[in-house]
């Protein structure tokens, strides 16, 4: 496995720097520039030659395949992601102040949504087509169908209208009062996981019920065993190959529902930050936040293929 391993990590370089060309370039089709933005703010009588030297301050001037040399060299040599074009605040420090409230949200947002897929999956399939299985469709239907920003919308807006409450907007460290960082976290997260449950619920369900009708379950009822132990130790792990590989898929999605649940409940996490950098055109910010969340999806998909390994030993790597 050791080998498979490192084999997959060599073969992220090349999707890693495709990435980079990706999000670099891209970024810059988007109409209008930082230096329209600073001239407007500062008014100024001349603007060609306030261009000009703006332009050269930050290095724009160049042209921008010369801009993506010199920016790729400077993560590949020194790991430096640049400095903000407004306020010249090194990307890393801005990255590291906001990273800990998206790391939270997304672990609290995954543990609801897994909280809640597999058991409803698993009684779905074993209770099939029982009032269970009926309500646990349901859930999967609504998770599918209603969207993530609309029911945060409601969840802020109602309460404040119906009982003059809202959800609290300032973020206390977990280390400081767990209490209050939950209330705060709580809410989106919950939203966020159920959406994010909703595709693996349905996964679980469906394969259970396939697994379930296989022989060697039969073979199990047939000895007289537990209906927990036929389910937990015989059903489910076959059947979570599947689910594993759904949830890797679901990530991505997961991140941009992150985004919009930032937005909405005023978290100031990496989503905020990317939508804030894209709004004043912030291109190193951009680039090193989206080259993160790049890596990082690659990574998961890694360690979801990895997983198989451990949940079904006929599996072998390489």
């Amino acid at each position: 496995m050791r080998v498979y391993f490192i084999k997959r990590m060599l073969a992220l370089i090349p999707t890693i720097f495709l990435a980079t060309l990706i999000v670099f370039f891209v970024i810059r089709l988007i109409p209008g520039d930082i230096i329209d933005q600073m001239i407007a703010q500062n008014d100024a009588a001349d603007q060609e030659l306030t261009r000009a030297k703006l332009e050269h301050a930050l290095g724009l001037d160049l042209p921008v395949h010369i801009q993506y040399f010199h920016w790729i060299k400077k993560i590949a040599l020194e790991g430096d992601l640049g400095n903000s074009l407004w306020n010249d605040v090194p990307v890393i420090e801005e990255i590291s102040d906001r990273l800990p409230v998206s790391i939270e949200l997304g672990l609290i947002s995954i543990i609801v949504g897994l909280l809640v897929a597999i058991p409803v999956g698993v009684i779905s399939a074993i209770r099939q087509e029982t009032l269970a299985d009926y309500i646990g469709r349901s859930i999967s239907i609504a998770g599918l169908s209603i969207p993530n920003f609309w029911l945060g919308t409601l969840v802020i807006v109602l309460p404040s209208i119906w009982w003059s409450w809202s959800p609290p907007i300032e973020v206390i460290p977990f280390t400081e009062d767990p209490i209050e960082n939950l209330k705060m976290f709580l809410l989106p997260g919950c939203i966020t996981g159920l959406v994010f449950s909703a595709v693996i619920m349905r996964m679980t369900r469906a394969m259970m019920l396939e697994v379930l009708r296989q022989d060697y379950i039969r073979t199990a009822w047939a000895k007289g065993l537990k209906e927990k132990t036929i389910i937990i130790r015989h059903a489910l792990k076959n059947a979570l190959i599947p689910v594993i590989t759904i949830i890797g898929l679901q990530i991505p999605i997961l991140v941009a529902g992150l985004v919009i649940m930032e937005q909405i409940f005023a978290l100031p996490g990496m989503g905020t930050l990317i939508l804030e950098s894209i709004y004043s055109r912030d291109y190193p910010i951009i680039t090193g936040v989206m080259l993160l969340l790049g890596l990082f999806i690659l990574v998961i998909n890694v360690l979801v293929d990895l997983s198989y390994g451990f949940l079904d030993p006929k599996i072998r790597y390489d």
